[in-house]
């Protein structure tokens, strides 16, 4: 009996093996998806001539908008329709604050800012650099800009029109859906402070 005994539990074992190796080999294996990096640090200037970095904006759900101030209309829609979302908020959105980052650093320097957002809530900060800091900060937030020359010997900004949710610790939430009524975005925003 022992003798049969022994080759069974060679047997047995090593089905055992063959098992818990199809299992392994066979199991689904997990990949992580992960979200973009969108957003970073940057260096900038706003429409006072001060200095601000992202960590100004930290601390509370914020938004980022890149446009330029000669944009014909795309720019001053959303930059109205983001004060409206603002004043939609009522006291829940006191703390919020939006970068306006211009695209166009050539012509859009602090006065010229200053002088474009003063029709619009004062939540929103005008922001300008050297090219290279422009560059450096529509790269980090995987936004777009480019110089397209127009038909007077001008020329214009092709650029991303995406207002970017970001939340305290500067991490992306989504794009604000700006073309619903004022009071519905701002419910949807809400949510996030």
């Amino acid at each position: 009996m022992r003798r049969a005994i022994v080759p069974l539990l060679a047997f047995c074992l090593g089905l055992l093996g063959i098992v818990a190796a199809a299992f392994v080999m066979l199991k689904p294996q997990v990949t992580s998806v992960g979200t973009a990096s969108v957003g970073g640090p940057f260096t900038l200037v706003n429409q006072d001539g001060k200095t601000v970095t992202e960590k100004d904006f930290s601390g509370a759900t914020h938004l980022v908008f890149f446009g330029f101030t000669h944009c014909p209309d795309v720019c001053p829609t959303t930059l109205q329709q983001i004060s409206d979302v603002l004043a939609a908020l009522g006291p829940k959105g006191k703390n919020m604050k939006v970068a306006f980052v211009t695209v166009d650093p050539e012509r859009d320097d602090p006065a010229s800012l200053k002088a474009y957002l003063s029709s619009f809530d004062p939540r929103i900060t005008g922001l300008t650099g050297t090219q290279d800091q422009i560059t450096a900060t529509v790269k980090a937030y995987r936004a777009y800009a480019r110089k397209v020359p127009d038909k007077k010997g001008e020329y214009v900004m092709e650029h991303t029109a995406i207002v970017y949710v970001m939340d305290a610790q500067n991490r992306f939430l989504g794009a604000l859906d700006i073309s619903r009524p004022a009071d519905q975005t701002a419910a949807e925003l809400a949510k996030k402070i």
